[in-house]
């Protein structure tokens, strides 16, 4: 892995975590009056490490082909619901508001702090 991908690819792989569970609390609240629905979710913390660590894959040769993107597709978790409805469907939808919001401020926060990394780059690259 190159220097600049090194550079960029923390916030590259958190970006694209964060969007993956924008579109799952999306669904669950697109979902909110459909019966039987179950609630999705996915944890961030353990798919950003899943993705950055490379698991548990250990390469013994050079010519092995490294470990990369595996934890960019987080398993989903099912969300216990506080009070379950009697349709069956698990969307909590104060929850799931919530939950969405402060995952699109980290989205948005992420953004910023990747474009930073960028025209600090840019900047490096010009001699500034």
């Amino acid at each position: 892995m190159g220097v600049i991908d090194q550079f960029l690819n923390g916030s590259a792989t958190a970006l694209s975590l964060r969007q993956k569970r924008l579109e799952i609390l999306g669904s669950n609240i697109a979902n909110a009056a459909t019966p039987n629905f179950k609630a999705r979710d996915i944890d961030f913390a353990s798919a950003y490490k899943n993705a950055t660590s490379g698991g548990d894959l250990v390469t013994t040769a050079s010519n092995h082909i490294g470990f990369a993107g595996q934890g960019l597709e987080p398993s989903s978790l099912y969300r216990v619901p506080a009070s379950p409805s009697l349709d069956g469907n698990t969307v909590e939808l104060h929850i799931e508001q919530v939950q969405f919001a402060e995952n699109a401020t980290r989205y948005e926060a992420t953004l910023q702090f990747l474009n930073g990394r960028i025209r600090t780059l840019r900047s490096a690259l010009r001699g500034e």
